[in-house]
């Protein structure tokens, strides 16, 4: 068999020659704009370097509605290509070298074959993700109502034992977190009992939570409505708090940024969780509606923004135990899922880098005098500050792409593996 696809450094190296005169009067401008302000060029290019998000490999195919799936060419059919395609996206964008798995999406035959992938490619596996939201080949019982939370003790059993078979495979492959969430809820008043169910949630995770490795954590992710519309077990942050807080120091809770109520003030609830030292870490995507899972920063950017500015004063401030976990957590159905998740995570790392630029003494003044006015002030001068040319130089300083998108469509990725990887037979309709 042909060795599969990948994209050089000689590619892309190509690309960056035909931008670096535009690049460097760019970098050069922003570099002296950035000085008047007391900030240096440098010092932001290495923190920009710095950061780290994690591609969830449930993203690298197009995701769907609850009607259709549009499949593109050219998906991954294995968890291996999957890790392909993540190589791809990290050699473009240098900030991308962990890969979230989802179980049993991307159970391996061989856990020592699929660490030595990923390690091979630079990558490495940092977190893995269970599935007790939809029924499985082979599986006894059912989730139709509920897993973790489900009234009957023998479907709780089986959905506990799924994540600690997760743990042990996320252990021989690496990994050092497990992310629970749960689609357990209802549909109509009266269908559930509500104080029965989130006890017996707590109940089922205190059993997983047993079966973590010492340096491992879990995190619990809340979710305010879907699959369920009339009540969730996990539906809120407080709620997710209050179940971490009760199963010990090792588990947080996840924010997924359209997990909440329409206008809900994410950045405070970031800021809360932060002060209780229960972050445990993010699912950045964007949303309209809802849980829309849209590519990061494409609706809301200023949202983003001000999430990375809490996210920034925790970092410097040296607030005890803050190492949150940064992931994408999105569904593609009209783009190149590739190109999305790219895009993506450069939009989440402007967002920390213009968290970095805010002149945080004035801030901090006027917080202190009131002067509601100058804080906004403070704040919108970093997120109206175009970063651009300062993020190209740190893709380019790793070995990046300048311009990730055009240098991955320059090199016909698509268009090759498209080839390498038939189609397999149609699937059925709906959200993957």
């Amino acid at each position: 068999m042909s060795k599969p696809f990948q994209l050089t450094h000689d590619v892309i190296a190509s690309e960056n020659r035909r931008l670096e005169a535009d690049l460097g009067r760019d970098a050069e401008h922003l570099a002296s704009v950035l000085a008047r302000r007391g900030a240096v060029f440098e010092a932001l290019v290495a923190r920009a370097r710095a950061f780290r998000i994690a591609v969830p490999s449930w993203g690298l195919a197009t995701g769907g509605t609850r009607f259709a799936r549009f499949p593109i060419a050219g998906e991954p059919r294995d968890v291996f290509e999957k890790i392909d395609d993540c190589h791809a996206i990290n050699l473009l964008v240098g900030i991308t070298p962990l890969v979230s798995l989802h179980i049993p999406w991307d159970k391996p035959r061989d856990a020592g074959a699929l660490k030595a992938h990923a390690e091979e490619r630079g990558l490495a596996i940092d977190s893995m993700n269970s599935n007790t939201f939809e029924d499985q080949e082979g599986q006894p019982l059912s989730y139709k109502y509920g897993s973790l939370a489900h009234p009957d003790p023998a479907v709780r059993r089986q959905a506990v034992e799924h994540n600690l078979e997760c743990i042990e495979i996320g252990r021989a492959l690496g990994a050092s977190s497990l992310t629970v969430w749960i689609g357990d809820g209802g549909n109509f008043a009266g269908q559930m009992h509500f104080r029965d169910a989130l006890a017996a949630y707590l109940d089922s995770m205190q059993a997983i939570y047993a079966g973590l490795p010492a340096n491992w954590r879990v995190l619990l992710e809340h979710k305010l409505f879907e699959p369920a519309f009339y009540s969730t077990v996990i539906n809120d942050w407080g709620t997710s708090y209050w179940a971490a807080e009760r199963l010990g120091p090792q588990a947080f809770c996840l924010v997924d940024l359209g997990h909440h109520a329409p206008n809900v003030n994410i950045e405070m609830i970031v800021a809360r969780l932060i002060q209780f030292g229960k972050l445990g870490g993010f699912h950045f995507n964007d949303s309209k509606y809802g849980d829309d899972d849209l590519d990061a920063g494409s609706t809301k950017p200023f949202q983003l923004f001000l999430v990375f500015n809490e996210l920034v004063d925790a970092e410097l401030a040296a607030v005890p135990g803050f190492t949150p976990a940064y992931m994408l957590d999105q569904s593609h159905n009209v783009t190149d899922p590739i190109e999305s998740l790219m895009v993506s995570a450069m939009e989440v790392q402007r967002a920390y880098v213009q968290a970095c630029l805010v002149d945080r003494a004035a801030l901090d003044a006027a917080q202190e005098a009131n002067d509601a006015l100058a804080a906004l002030a403070a704040l919108k001068a970093a997120f109206t500050t175009d970063v651009s040319p300062l993020l190209a130089m740190a893709r380019r300083a790793a070995g990046g792409a300048a311009d990730p998108v055009a240098v991955y469509r320059a090199s016909r990725y698509r268009e090759v593996i498209a080839k390498e990887r038939p189609a397999p037979p149609r699937r059925g309709a709906g959200i993957v």
